[in-house]
């Protein structure tokens, strides 16, 4: 590609979908770079952006879609794809494991892909990790849910009526949208417990004030991520779970594992037996939820206590995440910037390599 390249900026199309690829802030630091930005006109109207913010940092408003390099929110569908010309690059989430064959859309469209949720977890690369900038809100936002949902008090009260003891809360999986969790309820003025099958987060838990679960189960698997369960290991967790999820007034529930169901760690039997007025919130319903009784994107009641399980919570606070998201765009397109402004992807490299989902190198 030449100098002067030309970053295309769409409008989300997705249901829901208000956040943007990028932000003026974040354009304006491109065209430091010597890139050039074009934005689709109502491309961040979702995020309260107008297109003057845009046109003041230095973009012109036009088609995005015929630009060098095409940066994305949301899984691009068919007709997006189709959109694309040969030899240009694509960033963006795109589900590789769970929805292969858009990457096999993108690679005969002569499309070289790279994967927002396939960054590296290397230190290098923290600042291109969207997975995590994302979850922050994700963690933030489902504490906000809890608290709205259940029918006590998150702090501790002192009235002239008497004391109202404050709200417990217990999250289940403590990467970083179970640690902001922890920490947004507990500024909220809640009792705060974490659980991991990891205990190396254990001092993380406690670092954001809150106290350990320990149920003697150990998962770590690679990338940072926790590995599936035996069968017995399991049945052993969900007992144990069962038993202590009854002394909680609010469980948030963020547990994954990349590109399989996720665990179910709230069965029905531990729903019943939390108190009348308790919540459920599952981060995990795009998966399946690690809740028995969830039903994804919906709110339900069961047994008397509220199950919540949102969809796309970083869609719900879009001005900020996607200014976050725009940042890790930005990290990332560095990588692949020249001082002239041209596109050279350097294979060599762990985090393009790892990022890439089509092209030569995938």
């Amino acid at each position: 590609m030449t100098a002067n390249t030309v970053v295309g900026v769409p409008a989300e199309t997705a249901g829901g979908e208000r956040r943007v690829a990028l932000v003026p802030k974040v354009v304006e630091r491109l065209l430091a770079k010597n890139l050039s930005v074009v934005v689709e006109p109502g491309a961040g109207a979702a995020a309260l952006i107008p297109d003057d913010a845009y046109v003041h940092s230095g973009a012109t408003l036009g088609d995005p879609w015929s630009a060098d390099v095409v940066v994305k929110v949301a899984v691009p569908t068919d007709a997006e794809v189709a959109k694309l010309r040969a030899g240009a690059v694509f960033v963006g989430f795109l589900a590789p494991l769970t929805q292969p064959g858009k990457a096999d859309a993108l690679r005969a469209a002569g499309v070289t892909a790279f994967a927002m949720e396939s960054i590296p977890r290397i230190s290098r690369a923290q600042s291109m990790d969207a997975l995590s900038s994302q979850a922050n809100v994700a963690g933030y936002r489902a504490a906000l849910l809890a608290a709205e949902h259940l029918t006590r008090f998150f702090p501790m009260l002192t009235t002239a009526a008497g004391t109202v003891p404050p709200a417990k809360v217990l999250v289940l999986g403590v990467g970083v949208a179970g640690l902001q969790a922890l920490a947004t309820a507990r500024r909220l003025g809640a009792h705060t417990t974490g659980y991991d099958v990891r205990p190396e987060v254990a001092d993380q838990v406690r670092s954001v004030g809150a106290q350990w679960l320990d149920l003697g189960i150990e998962a770590t698997g690679s990338g940072g991520y926790a590995r599936a369960l035996t069968d017995d290991e399991r049945e052993e967790q969900q007992r144990q779970l069962a038993r202590a999820i009854t002394g909680f007034d609010a469980v948030i529930t963020t547990a994954q594992v990349p590109g399989r169901t996720a665990p179910t760690l709230v069965t029905a039997e531990a729903v019943k037996g939390m108190r009348a007025g308790s919540v459920v919130v599952d981060l995990a319903g795009e998966s399946g939820g690690n809740c028995e009784l969830t039903s994804p994107g919906l709110v339900v009641v069961e047994h008397a206590v509220t199950i919540a399980s949102p969809l796309n919570l970083p869609a719900t606070m879009p001005e900020h995440a996607s200014e976050l998201y725009a940042r890790n765009v930005a990290a990332l397109l560095e990588l692949f910037i020249t001082a002239d402004g041209a596109i050279a992807l350097d294979f060599s490299d762990e985090v393009v390599a790892g990022a890439c989902v089509t092209g030569q190198e995938a």
